[in-house]
């Protein structure tokens, strides 16, 4: 049985997306603590939601700590106290030291909300809209110090409509997120990946994709 932390930020869709998918589908894990770095309305929701499920909810803010190694030091505590198998990133809007990510290598997942490489960082759906780019999407990918440029895992690719703004796009990458990030979390619990040079491995058997296209997600 594997031990799952989520950390994040915000509205925690992304952690509900998991949590439900880890019951329904009766994962060898089980989400054993929910971490946030704000204690504001929309990350309160997103705590209550855990409780409300039995998974304890922790808030670490990180604007109590002096600097962002101390912090991160008092991060690694809280999470290793739950004995983590994995480490999900979901909406955890913070810059991980390269200690702390060293300290999860190969055991801690993001997701990005762009088809990386393309638009790593912030402000990607107005990014992408300037670019005039027809495919957007999201990205699923192992942490490594570098910011937003680990091995992918999974990706999934949406529409850029003529009449988009950020956040009607926003909302369609968020959807695509919700199908692949339950996904890919469940391969790792089950074993199916491995970490080769850039590369991320899946053994997928029956057969899944680690792409969906726009018409999967629209």
């Amino acid at each position: 049985m594997n031990n799952i932390v989520i950390l994040l930020s915000g509205r925690g869709t992304n952690m509900r997306a998991i949590v439900d998918a880890c019951a329904a589908e009766r994962w060898p894990a089980r989400v054993v603590a929910v971490v946030s770095n704000r204690a504001d309305a929309a990350s309160g929701d997103a705590l209550d939601y855990a409780r409300a499920h039995g998974i304890p909810a922790v808030v670490l803010e990180h604007a109590a700590y002096a600097s962002r190694d101390a912090y991160d030091q008092a991060l690694m505590a809280q999470i290793d106290a739950f004995a983590p198998d994995l480490l999900v990133l979901a909406g955890f809007m913070r810059v991980l030291g390269a200690d702390f990510v060293q300290h999860y290598a190969g055991r801690l997942l993001n997701i990005h909300p762009s088809l990386l490489p393309s638009f790593a960082g912030l402000k990607t759906h107005e990014r992408a809209l300037a670019a005039g780019v027809r495919l957007h999407g999201a990205t699923v990918h192992f942490v490594t110090a570098e910011l937003d440029c680990g091995p992918i895992v999974a990706q999934a690719a949406v529409p850029v409509r003529d009449d988009d703004d950020p956040a009607r796009l926003a909302a369609r990458v968020l959807h695509a997120e919700h199908l692949i990030y339950p996904r890919a979390v469940r391969w790792f619990v089950e074993g199916r990946l491995s970490i080769e040079g850039s590369r991320v491995l899946a053994r997928l058997d029956p057969p899944e994709s680690q792409w969906l296209f726009a018409t999967e997600c629209a």
